[in-house]
């Protein structure tokens, strides 16, 4: 169409046209009915002008000025280009208006002061006021037009100022030895006449001639005795685009010199190679289901899932049977993760002997029959609920009496606030620490319990007892945690 809105028309070609294809004069075709070779078209609707209403007069008194929107509009709604509309039939957006007439006010400017710089680039300033002309007396500036006020202020500038280049002395070399460096003060100061003693400023150094004079400069006051350390390079990129690889880097023993040597401590060596994840080009497991469908596999062991969006390593159990289970192996073992419960009883339960303190030649009998002491090496994890199943001892080693699950601990020794069973939890290096919400709660008669937690949560050292009492996570059988 030969317009892009409004009434145009289209137009083709028409021929006379022989079997072959070839063309011929109009009087061959004489006998038949020439086509169209052009037709009326609509190219859709024209964007046009739409005006707002107008705004109230810009002033109070005197000549003012109403302002309203144009715009050029597609239909109701659409706000086109301003190209698109005519221009020559764009309505007016300001019109001019009177208010009532205003009294007489002008801006008044006093002489102006002095430059601020004798040379180079400085400011001068003036006294800029508004008066009732009829009267000569200063108002305040809301009556003048703040459009039409004079400056108050300008540059100025009398004459060129002349800059120099002025160094202090250099400071002593930067090592006793070896190659160092000194430096020294360097400032483009002005010249000032009369002045002897110059200042050291922060002013451009585009003005000062020449080249700048140096601010370091090598020293080199004796050779060091032969020393050599280790140094490394970067690391490289992982050896796997998905999952866990290997990453090395160089690891040199070099003189000051940067020359090779075998002076540097072995017992010192930096690592050269270490593990790496890669997370974001693979698909993951966030559970031990999850690594028997994706990988595969189906021994117990150590795999990488991710929990939280961060990669953590669990250890399978059960990847023959069609539910594995997850649990968390303990960096720092069982030595402190371990629950009991203290099997001796005082002869007389009212005391608390030994300011409650431990003592295997207390007088006591060693007869209580819930005792038992339990360490873990790893402890079930229940990843949908972000819990440890306490009471799962799979992985438990019972050393005396009963077992006794994670997180717990109790006696029968004393009624008097004197608990002697201990627990210990520390999952330093797992990855997972307690959650904020973990709570203990005390059972039996006389129950007391005294628990520590570590601000960062991986870290848990609990005294709990009674006559006879104990204490348990709050949950029952779990204990809630987060990914660090």
């Amino acid at each position: 169409c030969s317009v892009s809105c409004g009434r145009g028309h289209k137009q083709r070609n028409v021929y006379c046209m022989a079997k072959d294809g070839s063309h011929l004069e109009s009087d061959y075709c004489k006998h038949l009915a020439k086509p169209n070779g052009h037709r009326k078209c609509r190219g859709g609707r024209c964007p046009k002008w739409k005006a707002g209403a107008w705004s109230q007069c810009s002033v109070s008194c005197g000549q003012g000025v109403r302002r309203r929107n144009v715009d050029c509009q597609m239909g109701t709604q659409k706000i086109a280009q301003e190209s698109e509309c005519n221009p020559y039939t764009r309505p007016e957006s300001e019109r001019a208006c009177q208010a009532p007439p205003c009294p007489l006010y002008a801006w008044r400017a006093g002489e102006w002061q002095e430059c601020t710089k004798t040379c180079g680039e400085g400011s001068r300033y003036r006294k800029v006021v508004c008066v009732e002309q009829d009267k000569g007396s200063e108002v305040h500036g809301m009556h003048c037009d703040l459009r039409q006020r004079p400056a108050d202020r300008e540059t100025c500038s009398l004459q060129p100022c002349e800059y120099i280049w002025i160094t202090g002395e250099w400071s002593e070399c930067s090592v006793t030895c070896g190659k160092g460096y000194k430096q020294r003060l360097v400032s483009c100061s002005e010249i000032y006449t009369g002045k002897e003693n110059y200042e050291y400023s922060y002013q451009t150094t585009i003005n000062c001639p020449g080249t700048q004079p140096p601010s370091v400069h090598p020293c080199y006051l004796r050779e060091c005795p032969v020393s050599a350390t280790w140094r490394v390079g970067n690391w490289g990129s992982c050896s796997v685009s998905c999952g866990v690889g290997i990453m090395h880097r160089s690891v040199q023993c070099l003189t000051n010199e940067d020359q090779p040597s075998q002076l540097c401590p072995a017992d010192l060596k930096p690592e050269e190679r270490k593990t790496c994840h890669n997370v974001y080009n693979c698909e993951l497991p966030q559970n031990c289901k999850e690594v028997k469908r994706l990988k595969g596999a189906g021994e117990d062991g150590e795999y990488f899932l991710i929990i939280k969006g961060k990669l953590l390593k669990i250890f399978c159990a059960g990847m023959q049977s069609n539910h594995p289970k997850e649990y968390l192996t303990l960096v720092h073992g069982d030595s402190e993760n371990f629950s009991e419960v203290y099997g001796h009883r005082l002869h007389n339960p009212t005391e608390c002997p030994y300011n409650g303190s431990r003592r295997d030649d207390c007088q006591c009998r060693k007869d209580y029959t819930a005792a038992g002491f339990s360490s873990f090496q790893k402890i079930r994890i229940d990843l949908t609920t972000m819990q440890i199943i306490t009471t799962d001892l799979q992985f438990a080693r019972t050393s005396e009496g009963h077992p006794v699950p994670f997180a717990t601990a109790g006696d029968c020794y004393s009624a008097a606030k004197c608990p002697q069973g201990r627990f210990s939890i520390n999952l330093y290096g797992t990855g997972l620490s307690l959650a904020e919400s973990a709570r203990w709660i005390s059972q039996g008669n006389y129950a007391v319990s005294d628990i520590k937690k570590s601000p960062d949560g991986t870290r848990v050292i609990g005294k709990c007892g009674g006559y006879c009492g104990k204490c348990t996570p709050s949950s029952g059988t779990g204990l809630e945690v987060r990914v660090l």
